[in-house]
């Protein structure tokens, strides 16, 4: 340590080192790397961080990139690259870059999206030792050490309004080992709170934050689940190893009794209040909504209470804003009730809880359609009162198992095709159309033969209708061609011939621009095939790009591919020109800009050619 080397030395040293990364024997390119990491912390590092970091892009041996990880200080310059080897082929790379992450980089130093993208991949890998790396990040370091044990103040660091599923993963492994439980005192009934004024007594309520309702969702949720699952060890084992386990269920139910609210009462004037305070405590109202499945039901005045409740959730009208031009503009994702799909999931989970028979269920989701759809049938329903009836709708129609069972209810099955779904996807305004022909799609799902009306609306649609009509249209026909196949549609139009052996050897040449109302002669598939070759599609290169033609018919031509069995009527002379068109689809310099689109067909073109020896020569 005290031997005195000059500059000049030094700097040959360095020289050398940093020829002999490029070594063709990868075990001198880890020495190499190892003596130049000595000198990369100083703030004149003569270029070596650069090259490292151009060594680890282009590096094949996985020994030599889990050194270079290793030995990369913390800056902002190396803490994408080290980010990125979280997805690494190699597991040991993938295990250094968390390990590396987790004592080189304070929780703080992290963005919201870097944070949630390293537990989303590290929790999810399929080593058990990236898995314990990144659990011990998670515990020891972000936890404990940054969050003083708090698993509220950790979930805040995690933006669990956008990360959901991220907090939820790790709220999860936290209770699985142990890190995180209920502790003395803790119950959401602390959040009611009793006030005196002049003698009498006044309760009133905290409100939650985003985190904390995250929390208690996803420990009652825990709680219910461990006293399941001990409840089944007692009920399949005898003698004392049954009294034991039938007693940790009890101790599990009673914990979980003890931090529910008290009464169904108390349950909905906590998810009221919530839904009251606005749309900043929107995100806590689902939380806490998904509370009522774990509550009992069976009290007729507890079902009482429950169904007036979930007659306001139902009749709750939509939140909208007002554009310059004085037009309403529905907030939130257009067709689900509420305009948020994990809220409209929400309540009808509470309302299976609540109706316990899917009978009952669909007789009172029915009648609240009845009464929303009558302005509607009548022609005098503005642009919020056809979405708000269009999302009920679709919350019955995603709940029935058979049109059916719709028979003996408030409104039926034909009235709902009739006077509601075909007159609404000709409604003007490109919202009511894509809500409307969304509940086309789960109405056909549930026909035993897709109707000639609805399958000429969805034709029309998709031809005629604005981008993002065309785009739900082609995304309900995909989905009703898969369910029923190509030839059932076609003949619901007059298109084929009913023949149970009839292939459809080449798809008709079209332009879909030419296409009239009349132009019945073109089958389904055919249109939807020439949808590739319209040019001008539109789409946003924001977000996940779900709702765009060329991603909707890709992943829908795929996956018939993947199926092929399941369509005799589609000749295999046809697989490889669809095989063609998706080839050509994934290198159009249009799709660089479609993640979704280009990860799909990555996938399937990995596992088409395994599936069968006509699929690999093809």
């Amino acid at each position: 340590d005290d031997a005195e080397v000059s500059d000049e030395i030094w700097d040959e040293v360095i020289d050398a080192m940093k020829i002999r990364v490029q070594d063709k024997i990868p075990a001198i390119r880890v020495f190499s790397v190892r003596a130049l990491s000595r000198f990369a912390i100083d703030e004149e590092d003569g270029g070596i961080i650069d090259i490292f970091l151009e060594t680890l892009e282009k590096e094949q041996n996985a020994e030599v990139r889990k050194t270079i990880i290793l030995s990369l200080p913390p800056s902002s310059a190396t803490l994408e690259s080290i980010i990125e080897s979280t997805i690494d082929t190699s597991e040991s790379v993938r295990r250094a870059a968390y390990s590396v992450l987790s004592t080189k980089f304070p929780l703080q130093s992290l963005s919201i999206k870097q944070r949630t993208t390293l537990l989303h991949r590290g929790l999810s890998d399929r080593s058990t030792s990236v898995k314990n790396e990144c659990l011990r990040m998670l515990k020891e370091e972000w936890l404990v050490k940054h969050c003083g044990g708090d698993v509220i103040t950790l979930l805040r660091f995690l933006d669990v309004e956008t990360y959901e599923l991220v907090g939820e993963s790790v709220m999860g492994v936290l209770l699985k080992d142990g890190s995180v439980r209920v502790q003395d005192g803790q119950t959401i009934r602390q959040y009611f709170t009793a006030n005196t004024e002049d003698a009498e007594q006044v309760s009133s309520i905290k409100l939650m934050e985003a985190e904390v309702a995250l929390y208690w969702k996803v420990m009652c949720m825990h709680l219910q689940a461990e006293a399941q699952v001990k409840g089944s060890e007692a009920a399949t084992t005898t003698g004392t190893e049954a009294a034991v386990y039938a007693s940790e269920a009890s101790d599990k139910n009673d914990l979980l009794d003890g931090v529910l609210p008290s009464t169904v009462a108390e349950f909905v004037d906590l998810v009221k209040a919530h839904l009251s305070a606005g749309p900043n405590y929107h995100f806590a109202s689902r939380q806490l909504l998904l509370l009522g499945g774990m509550l009992d039901f069976s009290d007729s005045m507890n079902r009482k209470v429950a169904s007036s409740f979930l007659y306001e959730l139902l009749n709750r009208p939509l939140e909208h804003e007002v554009d310059e031009d004085g037009n309403q503009i529905a907030i939130g994702d257009g067709v689900s009730l509420g305009g948020d799909l994990q809220w409209a999931k929400a309540v009808s989970e509470l309302a299976k809880k609540v109706h316990a028979s899917i009978g009952e269920f669909e007789m009172v989701i029915a009648t609240v359609v009845e009464e929303l759809a009558r302005p509607c049938r009548e022609r005098t329903a503005d642009f919020m009162q056809w979405m708000h009836c269009l999302a009920v709708t679709g919350l019955l129609l995603e709940n029935t198992s058979t049109l059916r069972s719709l028979e003996g209810t408030a409104i039926r099955p034909s009235e709902v095709l009739q006077s509601l779904l075909l007159p609404a996807a000709k409604q003007k305004h490109v919202d009511v159309q894509r809500a409307a022909l969304r509940c086309l799609c789960l109405f056909g799902l549930l026909e035993n033969k897709p109707s000639t009306e609805l399958v000429k609306q969805l034709r029309l649609s998709f031809i005629n209708g604005p981008d993002l009509v065309s785009a739900m249209a082609s995304k309900a026909l995909i989905d009703l061609v898969s369910w029923h196949g190509p030839q059932e549609l076609d003949q619901a139009i007059g298109t084929e011939p009913s023949d149970a052996n009839y292939e459809k050897t080449q798809f008709a040449p079209v332009d879909i621009s030419d296409l009239n109302d009349d132009d019945l002669n073109v089958g389904v598939l055919s249109i939807l095939f020439s949808g590739f070759h319209k040019d001008d599609w539109e789409f946003s290169p924001e977000g996940d790009n779900h709702d765009n033609v060329p991603t909707i018919l890709g992943e829908g031509f795929a996956k018939i591919l993947l199926l092929s069995e399941n369509y005799p009527s589609i000749s295999a002379d046809l697989h490889p020109v669809i095989l063609a068109q998706l080839v050509r689809l994934y290198f159009l310099e249009e799709s660089k800009e479609l993640g979704r689109l280009k990860q799909c067909l990555s996938v399937f073109f990995l596992h088409y050619p395994s599936l069968s020896e006509k699929h690999k020569a093809s």
